[in-house]
């Protein structure tokens, strides 16, 4: 594939993209989604690469980096232009997505996992538990208590769908000087 093929073809690269992530449904290496992508189509790393930057200005995904790691997942707008335009992706390919590369996924699923349960104390008290694990290794986790179970559900559908975006804010805040006067500064060369 030539990246000065047409603009089909183009839309339709970032649209695999796109669905992978929407089936992977949850964050994922860019290492282990070029797996992927390579496993469903004849896609050069260059242009993947490109693509997944091209994916990003547009915030159809978005993408975390931590100890030089690149985690993508798929965004509420990128949900949504693949609702109106996976039609554009062929139907062959769509099949290989869906059923193809099942093992490859299970497998990819288990290496980056973000997870987050609760467990009931008594009537009114819950622990939630929200993690990430990578290669069955605990890279964070964090427990809090919730008042009831609806604040539980919502704290562990939360973290489910949002890790991406609240874990960042987490290591940020954790990371920030405090100063009593004039609360966190993330800038620590002041």
């Amino acid at each position: 594939m030539m990246l000065s093929t047409d603009n089909k073809t183009l839309a339709e690269s970032k649209l695999i993209i796109l669905y992978i992530l929407n089936k992977i449904d949850k964050p994922i290496e860019n290492e282990a989604l070029l797996k992927l992508v390579l496993s469903i189509t004849d896609m050069n790393y260059f242009y993947f690469q490109q693509f997944l930057l091209d994916l990003l200005k547009t915030n159809y995904i978005s993408c975390v980096t931590e100890d030089n790691v690149s985690i993508y997942s798929i965004t509420n707008s990128g949900k949504e232009v693949l609702e109106l335009t996976k039609n554009i992706i062929p139907g062959l390919i769509k099949f290989k997505i869906d059923n193809g590369f099942k093992e490859n996924l299970d497998q990819i699923k288990n290496e980056f996992s973000v997870t987050a349960e609760f467990e009931p104390q008594d009537e009114n008290e819950y622990t939630v538990t929200c993690k990430i694990v990578e290669n069955n290794k605990t890279l964070f986790e964090i427990q809090t208590f919730a008042g009831s179970s609806e604040q539980a559900k919502h704290m562990v559908d939360n973290w489910n769908n949002n890790a991406n975006v609240i874990y960042p804010k987490i290591l940020e805040i954790l990371s920030a000087e405090y100063n009593e006067n004039k609360g966190y500064n993330s800038d620590t060369n002041k």
